[in-house]
């Protein structure tokens, strides 16, 4: 796959994308980069951001997966949800300002219904925060939110 501009990927706009970019996406992997700065969402007075942020850093990092991929295959980049995640654990409160993480997201189990299992990290001099995160991309968004406001099952 390709490595796109951050914004051409994700389904956020504006302060929303937490992601600087895209260093290597393959079939199966991401590596995304972020450098904490001053200023923007959730960073805190000190410039450092909170580490619970890292469980939204994982799940933009599998977000621009499948926006890659989307691009690779010619079609729109979908909405998808968060549904959770299992033993985040990060060995900081906070990762300091001016730190480059480097944000990995490797698919372990994906289904035709869009169901996804992903093993993730982020990484720094010093910094490790890990997690499994399940998430879920509707093959056709339109239909699903139809079916929710219909009272439908979908």
């Amino acid at each position: 796959m390709r490595v796109c501009p951050i914004a051409d990927v994700l389904p956020h706009a504006g302060d929303m994308i937490l992601l600087d970019g895209i260093e290597h996406v393959e079939a199966e992997r991401i590596v995304c980069t972020r450098i904490v700065q001053p200023g923007g969402l959730f960073v805190e007075v000190d410039g450092s951001l909170p580490s619970w942020v890292g469980v939204e850093l994982m799940a933009q990092a599998i977000a621009a997966w499948a926006g890659c991929r989307a691009h690779t295959r010619q079609r729109a980049v979908q909405l998808g949800f968060l549904l959770g995640t299992r033993h985040y654990e990060a060995n900081v409160e906070a990762f300091p300002a001016g730190t480059c993480l480097r944000i990995e997201a490797i698919r372990a189990f994906h289904n035709e219904q869009g169901m996804g299992v992903f093993h993730c990290r982020i990484d720094a001099e010093g910094i490790h925060a890990e997690a499994r995160l399940n998430v879920f991309s509707p093959p056709d968004a339109d239909a699903f939110f139809r079916a929710l406001g219909e009272g439908k099952s979908a």
